[in-house]
C-alpha cells in the first residue's frame, strides 16, 4: 500500500495518566479525564524533548476518548485531530476499572492472567478482535496522511493500541506486551515500504 520513495514519520504516544492509571485499573470504556498533574508533565514534554515533534506534526490522529483528546489538545494545540474511533481502548468486560486487589480470588481473572493476556476479557474484547481493530484504524489514518501528502503524522492514543500496533509492523518484531510503555509516553518510527506486508515500522525509538 506504502509506494512512495520517501519514508513517513509517525509518532506514537500514549495519553496522560488519569485517576485510573494512577491505581493501577484496568481503564477502557471508562471515559475519564487526565489527573490535573498530568497537564504539567505533557506541557514539558511539548516545550522539551518532543518540542521538534509537536511542532512538525503534520497530521494529528486521536483516539476519541476524553484523556487522549486532553493530551492532544495540550500537545499540538494548533492541529484538530482526525478522531478515530476505532483507536479506543480496549474493552476490558467484567474487569472494566478494576485492579489486581479488586480482582484478587477471581476464578475469571486467575484464569486470564494463566493464558498470559490470550483469553478475552470475560464480557469484552479479546486481544485478537481489539488488535485488529487497532490496526485497520492505523491502515485509515495512513491512508489519509498519504492522500494529504503528510510525511509526518503524530497519534495520540492507548497504550494497547500502541502494542498493536507496533506489534504488527515493527522491524525487528517483538510481541505485543513488549511494547508496553508509561502514560505520556512513547515511540518515535519510520513507515517505510516492505516485501512481504504492506509497510514496516522501523527505526523505533522510545521517549518518556
Amino acid at each position: 500500500m506504502y509506494n512512495k520513495s520517501k519514508p513517513m514519520h509517525i509518532v506514537l504516544i500514549r495519553h496522560g495518566q488519569t485517576p485510573g492509571n494512577l491505581e493501577k485499573r484496568y481503564v477502557g470504556s471508562t471515559d475519564e479525564p487526565l489527573l490535573p498533574e498530568a497537564a504539567g508533565r505533557l506541557t514539558e514534554l511539548r516545550n522539551g524533548i518532543l518540542h521538534e515533534e509537536c511542532e512538525r506534526a503534520e497530521l494529528l490522529f486521536s483516539s476519541p476518548m476524553k484523556r487522549c483528546v486532553q493530551t492532544a489538545e495540550i500537545l499540538c494545540p494548533s492541529h484538530t485531530p482526525y478522531l478515530m474511533e476505532d483507536f479506543r481502548e480496549c474493552d476490558f468486560g467484567r474487569f472494566e476499572y478494576k485492579n489486581y486487589r479488586d480482582l484478587s480470588g477471581d476464578p475469571d481473572y486467575q484464569r486470564w492472567i494463566d493464558s498470559m493476556g490470550t483469553l478475552p476479557f470475560p464480557d469484552g474484547e479479546s486481544r485478537e478482535v481489539f488488535s485488529l481493530r487497532c490496526c485497520n484504524a492505523f491502515l485509515n489514518a495512513i491512508r489519509i496522511g498519504q492522500h494529504e501528502k503528510a510525511g509526518r503524522l503524530f497519534f495520540v492514543v492507548h497504550g494497547g493500541t500502541i502494542m498493536s500496533i507496533l506489534e504488527r509492523w515493527a522491524l525487528p518484531h517483538r510481541d505485543y506486551y513488549e511494547w508496553q510503555c508509561g502514560n505520556s509516553c512513547g515511540f518515535t518510527a519510520e513507515l517505510c515500504p516492505g516485501q512481504d506486508q504492506d509497510f514496516s515500522l522501523s527505526n523505533i525509538t522510545s521517549f518518556s
